[in-house]
């Protein structure tokens, strides 16, 4: 059986790695035969084919499955004719809203359209769209409302080691995205609608709504909110920064820990109650006995509480391991702890194949594992014999600082064992590993789990006289907590970076940790230690010398570009802000540079100052140590004032960088004593040469630019490869100026369905009837060149297609 289990993981993650679906009869037919000869062999077999016959079985039974669950979420799908019309739509709220300062976000469950709508589409509702101010009205989980939206299908940005939202629409049943059209027949139909996820999102939306009321304007009612109803959405990212490099992230969510914790303690006052009576004489252990009834009722509190999280993956994998104990009791069923995680590994990905994509999924179960691994069987207390050498050597009862000590020896034990074990693991998702961890953790974890969690859950469902004060003890506990982690984050070494490893090289650390967690009298077990050094000491990769290697990411609609040298790195731009807490800084880039193990770039260059350059630049310049900032910036603006050495970029400053040489061509440095300049006209345009090949980025100029740049010396223009000036808009890319750059490839940074029709129609048009080849990072996702003796690129939904995008 955990053979199977095994197998059927290994066959839903084989099927979340394809670029295409196969065809689901096609694929039952082929498997067939193998599952009947499997099946021959588990049962005739010796027991090595037995376990290899299962195993293979498990894979067929698990791609299958999950073939089969995603082309039925893939069915409901939005027309491609459709996007951008308006829909008249009936439906109810579909999940806990999330507010945010431009309006509010939520799931709507369509129940009438005019129109081929799917069935689940995720709505925004703006307070202001282009200049038009709306009031926002009070959205409520299960409330049928009545509006008018405008869809698209699902999308996504597309970067190596980026956030995959298309994958996670998919997860959640989304199919469709949009937002709410100013219109006068939006209007509530009913205050609520009865159903069983409504009734429990309702739960939540009144729990959420009591503690923020409870504590108005703390700064970590949010955390409060996440330990109570999983909503993480109220936690500031600067926060969750000092969450991650302590390594505590695990403990602001409803995680396993708490849910097992608050099941015992309701499983122990259930078992105390019913083995007393009730103190009645009612003998009710004879009915039923006492294990059972705390089991149960363990089981039913731990759903509650699961399902108040929202059913995230490490609170899934809690609520069945805790259900499979709980049965094996009531059946009169001894179970070992492999066959409990092993079943719960297999209930989930039934119910979930695509939890193999996200890091939680890996994280969880391999923390279990990890714990089984190095101490089942290891933590059992020392005999204490009598004192009387004449008397039989029976052991006493420990005492209870004896109990105590050996409390603690096994979760020190324990969380020694777990910060070992995942670093391997930890490093292949997110190539940084936290130092400070064990330290931080075992302040937080007795804190979290067994004072503020309690405090938080019952302090929520008090009456709002005796909930202020138990919440205002939760957060004050919370606010001292954050104020050590704090310390601790701001340690210079609290995080080890390194580039993420190959997956041979992950194979090996996970190996020697292993190695080095096996019991008590193995062979030299500290030379597992010996197999982090390459997985912990790797460098980022440089491209050789004399070569350029060029990343235009998918930002959405702005500007961002990674150049290397064989020894120097330059960031282009830093894309859009999406709201006051996120950018491309914090959502595309940062993750990319820490994944690739970079962590100083020599310069930074910002073109101009509208949003879509800019956007990004404060988050990058405090995430990584950047030499210089070249801009067109006032010296009053934000991003200057952050840089270390900040230099105005005007015409004729060049540099070479081992064998590459870079020169801008614009803007004029008297520009900058003319006010009336928008900043588009005033950007930082960059040429770059390298072994005969050579880029321009002209960033947002515009014709009148152009003009000026082909005046002054035309022949200086010439490029291979040319960034859309202004994101292909109409005011740009004329004929001149492309016929004296005539690049072979031109990338076109846009956002998907932009408001602005970038590129527009016209001009792209243009580019072809050139002859030049072009790229789209709407379309392609990030796009990376690489200079040598000849140019060669790559697209990232081309190189990692996956069934989902669908394109």
């Amino acid at each position: 059986m955990r053979m199977g289990f095994l197998g059927f993981a290994i066959g839903a993650a084989c099927l979340q790695m394809k670029a295409e679906l196969p065809s689901f009869l096609a694929a039952t037919s082929a498997c067939g035969l193998w599952v009947a000869l499997l099946l021959a062999w588990r049962c005739i077999g010796p027991p090595v084919v037995r376990g290899v016959s299962a195993l293979l079985l498990g894979c067929l039974l698990g791609f299958l499955w999950a073939a089969w669950l995603a082309h039925g979420a893939l069915a409901p799908q939005l027309a491609l004719e459709d996007e951008g019309r308006d829909f008249h739509i009936v439906g109810t709220v579909d999940n806990l809203p999330y507010k945010f300062s431009q309006g509010v976000r939520f799931n709507f469950a369509v129940e009438r359209a005019d129109g081929a709508v799917p069935p689940k589409i995720a709505l925004a509702w703006y307070s202001g769209y282009r200049d038009q101010v709306t009031e926002v009205p009070d959205i409520q989980p299960g409330e049928r409302w009545q509006l008018t939206v405008r869809l698209q299908r699902p999308h996504g940005n597309a970067n190596p080691y980026g956030f995959d939202y298309e994958a996670w629409l998919l997860e959640q049943g989304l199919r469709a995205t949009g937002y709410v059209r100013v219109a006068r027949d939006n209007q509530r139909l009913d205050s609520f609608v009865v159903s069983a996820g409504n009734l429990i999102e309702h739960s939540r939306a009144v729990l959420r709504a009591r503690i923020l009321a409870a504590l108005p304007g703390k700064p970590y009612a949010g955390v409060i909110v996440a330990l109570v109803v999983g909503d993480q959405r109220g936690i500031d990212q600067s926060d969750w920064q000092v969450f991650n490099r302590t390594g505590i992230g695990h403990l602001i969510s409803i995680s396993g820990l708490h849910i097992t914790m608050v099941a015992g303690l309701f499983a122990l006052a259930a078992f105390t109650l019913w083995r007393k009576s009730f103190f009645t004489r009612a003998q009710l252990p004879l009915l039923l006995p006492a294990q059972k009834v705390a089991a149960l009722v363990g089981a039913a509190v731990a759903l509650l509480y699961v399902l108040l999280a929202g059913f995230g993956v490490p609170a899934q994998r809690t609520l069945y391991m805790l259900m499979v104990v709980a049965a094996a009791l009531w059946c009169n069923r001894l179970t070992s702890i492999s066959h409990v995680l092993c079943t719960a590994l297999g209930v989930v990905l039934v119910i979930d194949p695509w939890a193999v994509l996200w890091p939680g999924f890996w994280l969880s179960f391999s923390a279990v594992a990890v714990i089984l691994y190095a101490t089942l069987g290891r933590t059992a207390p020392l005999p204490l014999w009598e004192t009387d050498p004449a008397a039989p050597r029976v052991p006493a009862p420990p005492s209870y600082r004896e109990r105590l000590w050996l409390t603690l020896r096994v979760g020190a034990h324990t969380q020694y064992a777990v910060t070992l074990g995942l670093v391997p693991i930890t490093m292949l998702l997110f190539g940084q590993v936290s130092v400070v961890s064990p330290l931080a953790n075992a302040v937080a974890i007795p804190l979290i789990s067994l004072v503020v969690t309690p405090l938080a859950l019952i302090g929520s469902m008090m009456p709002a006289v005796l909930s202020a004060p138990v919440l205002t003890l939760a957060h004050w506990l919370v606010e001292l907590l954050a104020l050590c982690l704090q310390w601790f984050s701001a340690m210079r070494y609290a995080v080890w970076s390194a580039p993420q490893p190959p997956f041979w090289l992950f194979c090996w650390a996970m190996l020697g940790t292993l190695w080095l967690l096996a019991p008590r009298g193995w062979p030299v077990r500290w030379l597992g230690l010996a197999t982090w050094i390459p997985l912990l000491a790797a460098e980022a990769s440089h491209p050789p010398p004399g070569r350029l290697t060029v990343t235009a990411f998918d930002v959405g609609q702005g500007m961002s570009l990674l150049i290397e040298t064989s020894g120097h790195r330059l960031l282009y731009d830093t894309g859009p802000a999406y709201s006051p807490e996120s950018n491309a800084g914090n959502r595309v880039l940062l993750p990319y540079l820490r994944a690739r193990g970079i962590s100083a770039l020599d310069g930074v260059i910002v073109s101009h100052s509208d949003a879509d350059h800019s956007g990004g630049a404060l988050a990058v310049l405090e995430g990584v140590r950047a030499g210089w900032v070249l801009s067109s910036l006032p010296m009053q603006h934000l991003i200057v004032q952050a840089a270390r050495r900040h230099v105005p970029c005007a015409a004729s400053q060049r540099w070479t960088w081992d064998g590459v040489q870079f020169e801008i061509l614009h803007p004029l440095a008297a520009s900058y004593a003319d006010s009336t300049l928008k900043p588009n006209a005033r950007g930082c345009s960059l040429k770059i040469t390298a072994g005969g090949k050579s880029m321009l980025l002209a960033g947002d100029i515009e014709a009148a630019q152009e003009a000026q740049l082909l005046e002054r010396d035309a022949g200086r223009l010439r490029a291979d490869v040319l960034v859309a000036p202004h994101h292909g808009s109409g005011t740009s890319s004329t004929l001149p100026f492309l016929q004296a750059v005539k690049p072979q490839l031109a990338l076109f940074l846009v956002g998907y369905r932009n408001r602005y029709r970038h590129p527009k129609a016209e001009v792209y048009a243009r580019y072809r009837q050139l002859g030049i080849q072009c790229l789209r990072t709407d379309e392609e996702g990030a796009v990376t060149l690489q200079f040598a003796d000849t140019l060669q690129f790559s697209a990232y939904r081309r190189d990692a297609a996956r069934y989902w995008y669908g394109r």
